[in-house]
């Protein structure tokens, strides 16, 4: 595995998680998420050996401990500007925006890695090596 390349690539992440708390709105943001995962996919197919889908799956477990992190530390800003985040929460949850990020976080952290590792393990078949 190729820490180095994960944690890099992560970097894409805590800048999103930044940048979602109020300057990205939540009706854009899939654009800039598809944007970084293209973009990752590349670079993991382009340096990396073997293991692509495991990768890319551990670039967005990385980058859901940022967003999370992120996310719980300005919550009263980022709720502000991402109501349907709220309004999706399950039960009373909604009522603990923070607890239900730190529930909810990890599942799409999963999700998101098995996308993000699919666009990379698709690309490592469509990309030349870097010598």
């Amino acid at each position: 595995m190729n820490w180095k390349i994960i944690l890099q690539l992560s970097i894409f992440g805590l800048i999103m998680a930044f940048g979602t708390v109020s300057l990205i709105p939540q009706i854009i943001e899939p654009v800039f998420w598809l944007t970084i995962f293209a973009f990752n996919a590349f670079v993991i197919a382009k340096v990396c050996d073997c293991k692509y889908f495991l990768h890319g799956f551990c670039v967005s477990l990385v980058n859901c401990i940022w967003i999370v992190g992120v996310h719980v530390l300005f919550a009263k800003a980022y709720t502000e500007n991402h109501l349907m985040v709220i309004e999706s929460m399950p039960g009373s949850l909604a009522y603990h925006p923070r607890l239900g990020m730190i529930v909810t976080g990890p599942m799409f952290g999963i999700i998101s890695g098995l996308v993000l590792g699919s666009f990379a393990w698709v690309a490592s078949k469509l990309v030349k090596k870097a010598n």
